[in-house]
C-alpha cells in the first residue's frame, strides 16, 4: 500500500530576520526534512514566511509544531492541512525562494494578506512556483 501524504500550508512573520537565519533555518530543515521524508518549499523575505511541508502525515505534524514552538515565527496562521495524492516539491528537502512579483506587496503583508488569504489561494502560489525555476541567491 503506497504512503498517504499530507501537504500543510502555514505562514508566519519572522522575527529578527536576516541571512544568517535563514541559512540556519534552511540548513536544519533540509537535514530534519531529509530523515522525514518531508518535502516543500519555502517562501521568504523580511516580513514574511510562506511555507508547504509534504510528507507523511504524522512527520508533518510533528515539524509544524516544531514551528509553533521556534520564537523566530511570530503570528503564525494555518493555512491548508489535507491529504494528496502527490508532492508538488518530490525533489526539495525545502526549496527556497523570494515571493515573486504576482505575490503581495509589503503593503498588503502588513494589512493582512496572508491571514486572509484562502487554502485554494496559498495551494495555486505554491502550484505555480513549483513549475517555476528556482531563484538564485547570492551565497
Amino acid at each position: 500500500m503506497p504512503m498517504r501524504l499530507c501537504q500543510l500550508i502555514y505562514t508566519s512573520r519572522p522575527f529578527g530576520f536576516n541571512a544568517p537565519m535563514l541559512d540556519d533555518i534552511l540548513t536544519m530543515a533540509r537535514a530534519r526534512n531529509a530523515e522525514n521524508a518531508i518535502t516543500g518549499a519555502l517562501i521568504c523575505r523580511a516580513d514574511m514566511f510562506m511555507q508547504m511541508l509534504e510528507g507523511p502525515r504524522a512527520a508533518v505534524t510533528e515539524t509544524f509544531g516544531r514551528i509553533l514552538a521556534d520564537d523566530r515565527h511570530v503570528d503564525v496562521a494555518l493555512l491548508h492541512v489535507g491529504d494528496t495524492p502527490e508532492r508538488l516539491f518530490p525533489d526539495w528537502t525545502m526549496r527556497d525562494d523570494p515571493p515573486q512579483s504576482w505575490m503581495w506587496n509589503q503593503a498588503e503583508v502588513r494589512e493582512g494578506a496572508m491571514q486572509e488569504a484562502s487554502a485554494a489561494a496559498a495551494y495555486s502560489v505554491f502550484r505555480r512556483l513549483s513549475r517555476l525555476p528556482p531563484e538564485r541567491r547570492a551565497v
